[in-house]
């Protein structure tokens, strides 16, 4: 397995300064990470550090509550594309599910879909603050949708990504559809669990830290 391949090196503190979005890429690079995970005004500067190399510019969208509008979120998903971005983490309406409104979840969806030209579309459901029928929902909508990922969390609310929840999208998820875990892991036991349960992508802010303890284990 390359581990480095399932990370989405990711830096989402509002605090970040450009040193940090240069660190976080050059060590995407050493590693040779699947992406770097940055908020749309870095994108252009990831862009340009990692031009030439086969790492992606992920960006959220609509990040991290999910209630902008779907149009305001479809220019923003088009902005971040034009600026360099190939990959695109959208967070769903989730006052839009717990109201049952389907159709305008799948509409969000599919304008982001159709807007953003091909590139990557990862729709981040937030799990924790989902009842069991309702992950089971969002996994129906983006099966039906044809997105490439679903993703379990922001990492911004009352906690991030739980096995029990990849297994339960992996045993309602078509075949197209792959798995982003999100949120709170921070340990190469944490990553290795959820990638058994079902995830082809990790986000995580620990991905050096998890590479060092993957070169650890091999070595002992």
């Amino acid at each position: 397995m390359e581990l480095n391949k399932y990370i989405d090196h990711t830096n989402l503190k509002n605090t970040s300064t450009l040193k940090d979005i240069e660190k976080l890429c050059n060590e995407a690079i050493e590693y040779k990470f699947a992406s770097v995970c940055v908020y749309p005004y870095y994108v252009p500067l990831a862009s340009n550090l990692l031009k030439g190399t086969n790492i992606d510019v992920c960006t959220v969208i609509g990040f991290p509550s999910g209630m902008s509008t779907k149009e305001v979120k479809v220019y923003e998903a088009i902005d971040a594309v034009e600026k360099g971005a190939n990959e695109i983490d959208m967070v769903i309406n989730i006052a839009a599910l717990k109201n049952k409104d389907y159709d305008y979840i799948k509409e969000e969806i599919e304008e982001i879909r159709d807007a953003i030209d091909g590139k990557v579309l990862k729709v981040i459901i937030e799990t924790c603050l989902l009842t069991r029928d309702e992950i089971i929902k969002m996994t129906e909508l983006c099966n039906e949708t044809y997105v490439n990922f679903i993703k379990t969390s922001t990492g911004f609310s009352e906690y991030g990504a739980k096995v029990q929840d990849i297994e339960l999208i992996n045993e309602h998820k078509n075949d197209l559809l792959e798995i982003k875990a999100s949120g709170g892991i921070k340990t190469l036991e944490e990553a290795e669990k959820m990638i058994n349960a079902g995830a082809t992508r990790i986000g995580t802010s620990s991905g050096v830290k998890i590479m060092q303890e993957s070169s650890q284990y091999k070595e002992e």
